[in-house]
């Protein structure tokens, strides 16, 4: 994300970056309600709900917003995960799951969603070596992050604008294929300098 940013500023592409679960104050609550909480139990029609309420705020008061001043938003999960995880790896309906996120998000979707995909074992080995500590649902273990992983194959395959990325390699690697994606699917908001490749951001030139 923070590569991508770079890059967007660096070719000149107004833009704001968000995270979801949070992005608004009532977002970042129930952030901490709904990942950080170990202590409460959380079912999953709640854990839906949860979410909802959250992206329901961020697209009121930011992403429509931003969206209405010609910026491009680049959001960290969207929809899709909530597909993912609360409908195929938590076992709800995913018709009741749709409509949800259409009344929530007024019927706002991603031109483009990026599946970033590294075998399991791999990013079982980027958890154990990154400084956070683990939220309520990456505590779930790997049977719970296989049914999310076999989820995402699945919906790139049915939902549109979903593109499945390989994240293996370094962060400047896996940013590359990101950027040139972007240049590929979304010309309109990219300027001809970028798609020419004659400019690279600030992440990318220090090797990061």
């Amino acid at each position: 994300m923070a590569l991508l940013a770079a890059w967007l500023e660096g070719v000149g592409v107004p833009h704001v970056v968000v995270r979801e679960p949070g992005g608004t104050p009532l977002g970042e609550a129930i952030r901490e309600v709904a990942l950080t909480r170990t202590d409460l139990d959380v079912g999953p029609a709640s854990e839906l709900l949860l979410m909802l309420a959250a992206r329901a705020a961020l697209v009121r008061d930011v992403l429509r917003p931003a969206l209405d001043e010609g910026k491009l938003v680049i959001a960290d999960r969207f929809s899709m995960s909530t597909l993912a995880y609360q409908a195929h790896a938590r076992g709800l309906d995913p018709e009741r799951v749709r409509s949800a996120i259409e009344f929530a998000t007024g019927g706002l979707r991603p031109d483009l969603c990026v599946v970033l995909d590294v075998p399991l074992e791999e990013a079982s080995a980027r958890r154990k070596a990154g400084a956070a500590r683990p939220d309520r649902i990456e505590r779930e273990g790997e049977a719970f992050r296989r049914k999310v992983r076999d989820a995402y194959l699945a919906l790139t395959e049915t939902e549109p604008g979903a593109e499945l990325l390989d994240a293996r390699g370094t962060p400047a690697e896996v940013h590359a294929r990101i950027r040139d994606l972007i240049v590929a699917r979304l010309p309109a908001v990219v300027p001809a300098v970028a798609r020419a490749g004659q400019s690279i951001g600030e992440g990318e030139r220090d090797g990061a």
